[in-house]
């Protein structure tokens, strides 16, 4: 029976909100056919199978389709196998730990896109009613000087009503605003992003474990 390991990524500074994300390790004995049904059975944003653990090799599935990258599940997976470089279908992204927290290195061309919208304020992202399709991000600065941002991310076209912290987004929008950024997410989830070389944007955050379990497949 397979492993599952659950984590919480980008969990807030005073322990709120963090993206569940599952991750089978290496030699979980799943079939190719059956990663998108354990994705979706599981519900969470992301379901990450690890296909050789030295080389940080893996696959990551939301509930309705394949990802060649995504943000949380890749700083989860860096904080969990401990390797220096991941390699998900995108290619190679960089891995590394400072402190508490775990920080990845992307391109943001090769993340998903996200339709972006800036609204006046952080109540009225508070207040937004969510998308009926696409991939949405509505943010608002809390303070601009400070970079603060309050978002939400609406990925309904990956089977995701509403995320809780969405690193390919925040990708995405530190490349436009092109500056430090600390984004405040769903019920309280913190990602912080910054510039890195050669156009290429590093995000981070906290990442908790939350249980390990054996896992039977449908």
């Amino acid at each position: 029976m397979p492993t599952l390991e659950v984590l919480r990524v980008f969990t807030g500074d005073d322990g709120a909100g963090g993206n569940l994300l599952g991750v089978f390790g290496a030699g979980h004995g799943l079939a190719e056919d059956q990663l998108q049904a354990v994705a979706a059975d599981l519900g969470f944003s992301e379901t990450v199978f690890v296909a050789d653990a030295a080389r940080g090799e893996l696959r990551i599935f939301t509930p309705a389709v394949e990802l060649p990258l995504a943000g949380h599940p890749l700083v989860g997976a860096g904080r969990l196998l401990g390797v220096d470089v991941l390699r998900p279908p995108a290619g190679e992204i960089p891995t590394w730990r400072e402190g508490d927290s775990t920080w990845i290195r992307a391109d943001p061309e090769r993340a998903p896109e996200f339709e972006r919208i800036r609204l006046d304020s952080p109540a009225a992202v508070d207040a937004h009613p969510g998308a009926d399709a696409g991939h949405v991000q509505v943010w608002a600065w809390e303070d601009e000087a400070a970079g603060r941002i309050r978002t939400r991310v609406f990925p309904v076209a990956m089977g995701i009503a509403e995320d809780e912290a969405t690193g390919a987004a925040a990708l995405r929008l530190g490349a436009e605003l092109g500056r430090p950024l600390t984004l405040r997410q769903g019920v309280g989830s913190r990602i912080d992003v910054r510039p890195g070389p050669d156009g290429t944007v590093e995000i981070g955050g906290r990442v908790d474990r939350v249980e390990t379990r054996d896992y039977a497949a449908p």
